[in-house]
């Protein structure tokens, strides 16, 4: 689908959505202890057990901003080509462009460790919300805040000790109506085994992203180890041989990133008017700079390949969230439901509660005055690597030094050998690309705050944007893993005495960005989770447990049917195959076929099917997510919604919100036919 035709469907994103108490038919990304298996079997005949939802529970993955599966007993695991491009970055080189040109393996000799990558197995449930409630009880503000993250750290070293293939993670749910604790099995070795190249695995590009139909191999292999040897993993699931039929039932087990279906109104205006514009002007110009840079040189296009298509998608998210936001349709419902839900209180409720929902309103001043100062000094400039470094560092060494419930939660026991792991880690570093976002967001907080504000002269001095971003990229010497791992291990002491320009121009922000961060814990962060607390209690109340908490990055499981959709008079197909793929194919970007797709059409059978819909409800973060049939069986990898879903953050259309998946059979068929991996094709079939 072209740009012009997008903008055309987007006025119409919102225009069938329905907000009911109660989710609708295949609606919610489910918490595994809170599945609605008896609404499943009444709709589609399918009675699942215990044991499926355990098998299914320790066979699927959580890894850095992605999901995925286990599809083999020798720790092998399927996911997306966009989830693992950035190792494909970190392992390239000028002389070995596997970004644009693939990793393919024969051995497991061949496969190489992903720098900064962790697979995550959850284990067990445990609701905490008592012990966060007590240790919250009576506090306000910043005090709230730093209780209910002191006591999350506590519970999180009280489950998992100093054991660092152990990973503790109290979460949040329905607004903080419930905390619980995630218990998941942690590998930190995790190897690249299979990436297609980049015009395989986006085919279409920025064009056809978001859209549908889709014929894109947008799947990856990496494999656990452990003391250097492949983990051994009896619980997998099996890989599907066969496509799904149409209207066939199939679930998605994934951990969806964010939604925001449970913010009251005043909380989504303030992201209609204030940060998601704002957000989208930045993404835009920062785009233009990119392709710019990319312009420059062949290898400027290499590295700037994975960032920009992160760019370029994250735009027509935010665009697709705007689009809905704007929509009257979609707020007069927020109304009605929160209207719904005060007419429902009792004299009691009202009397115990007040009004959280004004509590709320009344706070977004605060919020939308705080938003950019806290942004461009807290947040914009940790798009650097470089800086993110030094910011980390600078911020454990003072933190390590206090007991871990007076750290900052990211610096908590619990929390720090993931912090450490991705400091350390050598992932790859390009001056040149890391200068470009410096410079961006310093001439951007310039540009917001004016050159007056405070902010603005301590980020920049007496320098411009460019000559001080240049300084700090040309003099540090962070892009070396040892001298990270040397600052780390020598804590505050060694920050002190560092030269290094980044480390001091970490020190010389930080002070101003924590007392920020701490303004706006006292005046938004607590007051907001204090008012949200008693919403939550209030919809509790009138709805129990119902409905599906927010994505919160959680193991999720949703179902649907394998199904298409009608939009405006035109029937759009669920299924698409190769030889779509090959009368699709231009001989020019973004629709140019790979030479190894182009070399194979002969050998591919064309009817085989390639990307599938389906009414799933999955969100970013399901990226890589297995999508498994009733047997249990994966049929596929999730890598996409369809156009209309890109207001999933704030409601689902069952009418219209298609999950996109690549199909097992679909890779398979490449597998075999276009890069010859037999070893891997009989790994994932057993022949």
């Amino acid at each position: 689908m072209s740009l012009k035709s997008f903008l055309a469907y987007g006025a119409a994103f919102a225009l069938s959505a329905v907000l009911a108490p109660a989710a609708s038919a295949d609606e919610g990304m489910w918490t595994f202890d809170n599945f609605p298996t008896a609404k499943v079997k009444e709709t589609y005949g399918v009675d699942l057990n215990k044991a499926w939802f355990d098998k299914v529970q320790m066979a699927a993955v959580r890894i850095s901003g992605c999901s995925a599966s286990v599809v083999s007993p020798d720790g092998l695991v399927l996911t997306n080509a966009h989830c693992v491009i950035s190792c494909a970055q970190n392992l390239a080189s000028a002389q070995n462009d596997y970004v644009n040109d693939g990793f393919f393996t024969t051995t497991r000799e061949e496969e190489k460790t992903c720098p900064g990558q962790t697979a995550e197995i959850l284990l067990t449930i445990t609701d905490v919300t008592a012990d966060i409630n007590a240790a919250t009880k009576g506090l306000t503000g910043a005090d709230f805040v730093k209780a209910q993250e002191a006591k999350s750290g506590e519970l999180e070293k009280a489950g998992c000790g100093d054991d660092k293939t152990i990973r503790c993670q109290v979460i949040g749910f329905y607004q903080g109506g419930q905390y619980k604790l995630y218990k998941y099995r942690r590998y930190t070795d995790v190897r690249l085994v299979f990436y297609p190249e980049f015009k395989a695995g986006f085919f279409g590009g920025d064009p056809d992203n978001f859209n549908f139909p889709r014929f894109n191999l947008d799947s990856g292999f990496l494999r656990l180890y452990e003391n250097g040897k492949p983990v051994k993993t009896p619980t997998y699931m099996k890989f599907a041989t066969q496509a799904p039929k149409e209207n066939e039932l199939v679930f998605v087990a994934g951990n969806p990133g964010t939604t925001n279906r449970l913010l009251t109104v005043s909380q989504l205006e303030t992201l209609r008017d204030v940060s998601t514009p704002t957000q989208q002007l930045m993404r835009s110009e920062l785009r233009g700079r990119l392709i710019q840079f990319s312009e420059q040189s062949a290898d400027n296009k290499r590295i700037t390949t994975n960032p920009l298509n992160s760019l370029e998608n994250g735009f027509k998210v935010g665009y697709g969230q705007q689009l809905a936001l704007q929509d009257p349709k979609v707020m007069n419902a927020k109304r009605d439901e929160e209207a719904k839900l005060k007419a429902g209180m009792s004299t009691e409720d009202k009397a115990a509660y007040g009004d959280p929902w004004a509590d709320i309103a009344a706070i977004q001043t605060t919020a939308r005055e705080l938003y950019l100062p806290n942004y461009f000094l807290e947040s914009s400039l940790t798009s650097s690597n470089l800086f993110s470094y030094a910011r980390t560092l600078v911020r454990a060494a003072k933190e390590r030094s206090k007991p871990s419930a007076e750290r900052l939660p990211e610096f908590a026991d619990s929390r720090l050998p993931l912090t450490e792991k991705r400091l350390i880690d050598g992932s790859q570093i390009h001056p040149a690309h890391e200068q470009l976002r410096l410079e961006f967001y310093m001439l951007k907080t310039r540009e917001y705050m004016t050159a007056d504000s405070p902010i603005t002269k301590l980020m920049l001095g007496k320098e411009s944007p460019e000559g001080l971003s240049k300084r700090l990229v040309d003099g540090t010497k962070l892009a070396d893993p040892k001298v990270r791992k040397a600052l780390w291990d020598g804590g505050w002491a060694a920050i002190q005495a560092s030269d290094d320009p980044m480390i001091q121009y970490a020190l010389k922000l930080d002070d101003e960005a924590l007392k920020l961060r701490k303004e706006y814990e006292t005046k938004v962060t607590g007051p907001t989770r204090i008012a949200a607390e008693k919403i939550a209690k209030i919809r509790f109340k009138a709805y129990g447990t119902s409905t599906y908490p927010d994505a919160t990055f959680s193991l999720r499981l949703s179902y649907g049917k394998v199904t298409g959709w009608d939009y405006r008079g035109v029937k759009v197909a669920p299924f698409t195959t190769f030889a779509g793929l090959y009368d699709r194919a231009t001989g020019n970007d973004p629709f140019e076929l790979s030479p190894k797709f182009a070399a194979a059409q002969a050998k591919i059978d064309p009817k085989v099917v390639y990307n599938f819909s389906s009414t799933n409800d999955i969100i970013g973060g399901n990226s890589g997510s297995p999508v498994i049939n009733a047997r249990g069986e994966v049929v596929g990898a999730a890598f996409d919604g369809n156009i209309h879903s890109l207001g999933g953050s704030y409601y689902y259309d069952g009418t219209l919100n298609r999950t996109v998946t690549v199909s097992s059979v679909a890779i398979l068929e490449a597998l075999d036919k276009v890069y010859g991996r037999t070893a891997l094709v009989k790994e994932l079939t057993g022949k």
